[in-house]
């Protein structure tokens, strides 16, 4: 843009054609030293029009509120939990045709997982899954990273349910990658912290229902948890 000056005898012609108190210059305009006198000397007031817009702007982005990053954490962790929870359907859907049993028991940790998922957009309270308990695993620590009760190995894809047992502990292992996200996730504030720690407690509970409906799958009462 043509930068325009504006002169003293520019102003007085102006002035003899339609007197005037405030003189405000255009976009692009700038006064001469002489123009700025002129103005100065008959007491008249000037408004630069870039300076009141760019004070406009800068008083919009001032007021503007901060933008909001996303938590790119927490993020990860509800899209995770939508994979999983993903896997759990195909889990069942897998177990409908074998087992009905087993497919209503994983139909109540996909309804489990839902519920976390929709619990940490407010951190909202879930309710505790029933505890069945058993030689190795009781009422108290039945929210604790009690880790696999025995290793599933090439041996029990051989087995009658072999389907199913694989199945549930691909299931299992998804849900055991959980807790290392959560820890990190953790490290906020006090009042977050303990709520994803709770929440991890959830978690374990579901891994440990698996591992008692894989240790049924597989048969024997005899608890085939390892020291």
């Amino acid at each position: 843009m043509k930068m325009k000056f504006i002169t003293e005898s520019y102003l007085r012609n102006q002035y003899k054609k339609e007197p005037f108190t405030i003189y405000e210059l255009g976009q692009g305009a700038r006064l001469t030293p002489g123009g700025r006198q002129y103005l100065s000397d008959r007491g008249i007031k000037f408004l630069d029009s870039s300076i009141h817009k760019k004070t406009e702007v800068t008083k919009k982005q001032a007021e503007a509120p901060p933008e909001v990053k996303p938590d790119w954490k927490k993020l990860q962790f509800q899209s995770r939990m939508k994979s999983i929870e993903s896997l759990c359907l195909l889990t069942c859907e897998e177990l409908l045709g074998k087992d009905v049993d087993l497919a209503h028991a994983v139909v109540k940790i996909y309804k489990q997982l839902t519920s976390i998922t929709r619990a940490v957009k407010s951190n909202g309270t879930v309710e505790n899954l029933p505890c069945t308990e058993c030689e190795g695993i009781k009422e108290s620590n039945f929210s604790s990273n009690l880790g696999d009760c025995f290793e599933i190995t090439d041996f029990h894809m051989q087995l009658g349910k072999g389907r199913e047992i694989l199945i549930l502990h691909r299931l299992r292992c998804a849900l055991q990658e959980m807790e290392p996200l959560m820890q990190e996730i953790c490290d906020i504030s006090k009042e977050e912290k303990e709520w994803y720690e709770v929440m991890i407690g959830k978690i374990n509970q579901m891994i440990n229902s698996l591992s008692q409906l894989i240790h049924l799958t597989v048969g024997g009462n005899k608890c085939l948890r390892k020291d």
